[in-house]
């Protein structure tokens, strides 16, 4: 009962938004009808066909490059590792920012060819290209993990009864590891669908950006397109949580994971990681290296010009590392409750806090932002005062990303041998000296893997960070949408080139330096 109420406690910050809602849609007349409108159908049609498409596509690619890099003889796969993980830190807007740069008239792709008249890539096509390349890792990550901890037993069985590389994987590695790519395609697919500032640039009409839109003209519209993300949000994950009853519990650890030789397959395995690498993180890195060189070139003669004075981006890195870092820490030690509770199925409390949690997930940054306003503002005296705080702040990345961490969290929940926890229980070990001694350190690189998920995306949240941070507490983020608004490319370029450093830093020390068992 008391493990119950922890859980409760852990999963009703994160209907606070839900609430919100709900309440400015009780506010409004025949609120719901808007949600049969042309208006809106249409953009929840264009949100479900790119979000499922996204999400398929990304599955597929995550996959197939962390099977490369855990269980097959890759040349550099401890490169590869670090690299295929980095696209994570790239924002989406950012990318569509490149993408648009290289490919307008006048831009990157024109003046290196010199062929004129290249066309602009916007639309469907553009935003799912882009964000597929840009999501992948969220699944590439725990199945990497995954893999790594599967028992060699039965894929050596099932090679010496004569099946090739391909079949053992689809066979016996596929369906083993099926838990960690179904979590990784859930939050491509809830981040597709909550992304504003890629489709927004690119001109493809989802329900954040009629959201945005309407947000201002006709809030009641924007409440219930809103509303729809939520409930949208909420039936994937009961979706998920019922398909994943059905799934076999996970293996016992046997030892060191079995290495594929790739033999005559081995040039098209590194053309595949490399060119995945080459679109994902070296076209967009070069895109804003060239912007960025080019400005600190010429000059600027405006003041705060960050071309001529780039040690102004000091403070913003050290204030999103901060954040950043308190969030991560934050999300796990609040969402481990619900992890543990529901890979255990524990009946259909967990479902419901699942389904909340992993709900904030696909409402979109600024519906999080005004909801956590509204609570704050009308609330008594201490809450009131958090307006515009670092917790403040802190606490909507938790909201708005607290699912990323639970996703791994309930993969490394779920891997602890039973018999470890028997064993220690036999021997008149407490819960919570089995939580101390023997689950958490099992769990160690999981949530490690689920706090660098949050951190890399704390770092690029635009909405949020613009309506909470407090006064005088830039971020990387804010100052690349500020120059970016204002048309100076060079200095969103530079500023977007910090970012990635700072996050390729930060990637480093919480994914892949815990994950050396790649080799």
């Amino acid at each position: 009962m008391g493990f119950r109420v922890l859980v409760a406690a852990a999963a009703l910050p994160f209907a606070g938004p839900f609430l919100y809602l709900i309440i400015r849609a009780a506010e409004g007349d025949a609120a719901w009808e808007h949600a049969l409108r042309e208006r809106t159908l249409g953009p929840l049609w264009r949100t479900l066909i790119l979000g499922s498409s996204v999400a398929v596509a990304a599955a597929a690619l995550g996959t197939a490059v962390a099977w490369l890099v855990a269980r097959t003889d890759l040349p550099g796969r401890r490169i590869w590792a670090v690299l295929l993980a980095l696209p994570l830190v790239i924002p989406s807007f950012i990318g569509a920012f490149a993408l648009i740069a290289a490919f307008s008239r006048g831009g990157l792709l024109e003046r290196v060819t010199g062929i004129g008249g290249l066309r602009s890539v916007s639309g469907f096509w553009g935003a799912f290209g882009v964000l597929v390349l840009l999501t992948y890792p969220y699944v590439y990550l725990p199945v990497a993990a995954r893999l790594r901890a599967l028992p060699p037993s039965m894929e050596e069985s099932a090679r010496l009864l004569g099946r090739g590389a391909f079949g053992t994987f689809r066979t016996v590695v596929l369906p083993q590891a099926w838990t960690a790519v179904l979590a990784g395609a859930l939050l491509v697919f809830l981040y597709t669908i909550s992304e504003f500032g890629l489709v927004q640039l690119l001109r493809y009409d989802t329900l954040t950006r009629a959201i945005y839109a309407n947000r201002v003209i006709d809030p009641p519209v924007s409440i219930t397109m809103s509303l729809i993300l939520g409930a949208l949000a909420i039936a994937v994950v009961a979706l998920e949580r019922r398909l994943a009853r059905r799934r076999p519990g996970p293996p016992r650890r046997e030892g060191r994971a079995l290495v594929v030789p790739l033999g005559r397959w081995r040039a098209g395995a590194l053309g595949l990681v490399g060119g995945v690498v080459g679109l994902a993180l070296v076209a967009p890195v070069g895109v804003l290296a060239y912007w960025a060189l080019r400005g600190l070139g010429e000059g600027a003669s405006r003041s705060g010009a960050l071309v001529t004075n780039p040690s102004e981006l000091v403070e913003p890195a050290i204030n999103t590392s901060i954040a950043s870092l308190l969030a991560a820490a934050c999300a796990v030690a609040v969402v481990l409750p619900v992890a543990y509770f529901t890979a255990r199925g524990r009946g259909r409390a967990g479902g419901v806090a699942n389904a909340v949690v992993v709900g904030g997930f696909a409402l979109p940054g600024l519906v999080i932002a005004l909801a956590l306003v509204f609570w704050t503002l009308g609330a008594p005296e201490p809450l009131a005062s958090l307006y515009q705080t670092l917790p403040l702040l802190v606490g909507a990345y938790v909201l708005h990303f607290g699912a990323l961490a639970l996703g791994t969290a309930q993969v490394a929940v779920a891997g602890i041998p039973p018999a470890l926890e028997d064993a220690a229980r036999v021997l008149g070990r407490g819960r919570l000296r089995r939580l101390v001694q023997i689950e958490l350190p099992l769990m160690a690189p999981g949530l490690a893997a689920g706090a660098g998920l949050v951190l890399l995306s704390a770092m690029k949240e635009l909405p949020a960070t613009l309506l909470l941070a407090p006064a005088g507490f830039p971020t990387l983020a804010t100052r690349i949408w500020s120059s970016a608004e204002d048309a100076f490319w060079a200095d969103a370029s530079l500023a977007a080139l910090a970012l990635v450093a700072v996050s390729g830093v930060l990637t480093w020390l919480l994914l892949i330096r815990r994950g050396r068992a790649v080799a």
